[in-house]
């Protein structure tokens, strides 16, 4: 009694349908029946004698953790690349990509999030213009192969048996974190090598490090070679964090700097959306946002100061040159993960390498601590 697209062995999850037993604990993926292979299509693979082409060279540290991926990928190991908000981690895959669609092998690069998808499709697209990258995720399902596949991690439950390479960003991350389903499918659909990408790597990911089950390649100096930004931390009231809020957005402003307020809940950003939109040009970005491409894309043109979002836009997102705010960083939302992430945003760009970023809070929490102790560590470890 074992599902053999999710793993699962509990009877609890499990449904006699007039005889026939099948999983439940997968059944968002469809159903499928004790015994049952997942249905896959076809995998069409083809060699590519292909090269890449990046903006920017990459850096003497950049290309010594590329070597250092390379290697433990010829030795058939998985890898775990430490890297800080910024620093790359995208363009560290690209050798290995070239490689393996060299072989005539099938790559896979795999995200939690759909905006991030579609942001690093056009990426890798730029990047390799001589394949067809295509991006499978929530609204975009009808092509389903491609050269190289660019996906969230639900949809990987389509390849199964499929990947020689599957590269995972955010595996830190909602909601492929402690997602066993998630993860059992993940492994399914690789028959080769992982790399796992991520700037806030689990204790659960360390330990199989430290045990030997992955391998593990750091890197925390960014490409312009300026430190990670520290973020100031403000403990007052709730009422004078609103009037800080307002303060350090309309220093923002008078800088011609845009930023992003982050909000712990959906209601409250609606909320002072409601009241900040009829003075000042911005927009609010949650998960219930509609035209969300179209909202990003008139941010990149500068045509609001900023966005109050929710942790939605944590990750993936590249502003050139952005401060960034978070309200109330002491509501359980904000974990030390989120925390890095949102701080990560600020001083990305090889033009605009510093920045500011400010958490308010009634108090300082122990995320908030953590989160400030790891990024002057890796500071110090550049």
């Amino acid at each position: 009694m074992r599902c053999k697209r999710c793993g699962n062995e509990d009877e609890m999850y499990f449904f006699n349908d007039h005889g026939v037993w099948y999983c439940r604990k997968c059944i968002a993926f469809g159903r499928i029946d004790v015994g049952e292979i997942p249905e896959t299509k076809p995998c069409i693979k083809r060699k590519f004698n292909c090269d890449y082409h990046l903006k920017y060279p990459l850096t003497p540290m950049q290309d010594m953790a590329v070597k250092q991926i390379m290697g433990y990928l010829h030795k058939k190991r998985d890898v775990l690349v430490y890297a800080a908000c910024g620093a790359g981690k995208t363009e560290l895959t690209m050798e290995a990509i070239k490689e393996y669609l060299k072989q005539g092998k099938k790559v896979c690069f795999a995200i939690s999030r759909r905006q991030v998808v579609l942001e690093i499709k056009e990426r890798m697209q730029e990047a390799f213009p001589m394949i067809n990258v295509i991006a499978v995720c929530e609204g975009f399902t009808e092509i389903t192969d491609g050269d190289l596949i660019v996906c969230t991690m639900h949809q990987l439950y389509r390849y199964h048996g499929w990947f020689d390479l599957l590269i995972m960003d955010e595996v830190d991350a909602f909601p492929y974190r402690d997602n066993e389903v998630l993860e059992t499918i993940a492994n399914h659909s690789c028959i080769g090598q992982k790399v796992m990408l991520t700037a806030t790597p689990s204790q659960d990911m360390l330990n199989k490090v430290k045990n030997k089950q992955w391998e593990m390649v750091e890197l925390f100096k960014r490409p312009h070679g300026f430190p990670l930004v520290e973020p100031k931390v403000y403990c007052m009231p709730i009422v004078f964090q609103f009037i800080k809020m307002l303060d350090f957005i309309h220093k923002c402003k008078k800088q011609d700097v845009q930023s992003l307020v982050f909000i712990p809940t959906i209601q409250m950003a609606n909320c002072l959306y409601r009241i900040l939109h009829m003075f000042l040009p911005c927009k609010v970005f949650t998960s219930k946002t509609e035209d969300k491409e179209k909202i990003i894309q008139e941010f990149h043109e500068k045509k609001y100061d900023f966005l109050l979002t929710t942790t939605i836009l944590e990750r993936g997102i590249t502003i050139k040159g952005i401060y960034v705010l978070i309200l109330c960083a002491d509501h359980p939302v904000f974990q030390e993960a989120s925390l890095i992430q949102m701080i990560g945003r600020v001083g990305r760009n090889i033009h605009m390498p510093t920045g500011e970023g400010v958490f308010l809070c009634k108090r300082k929490t122990e995320d908030i601590r953590r989160c400030v102790a790891a990024i002057q560590k890796m500071n110090q470890e550049v």
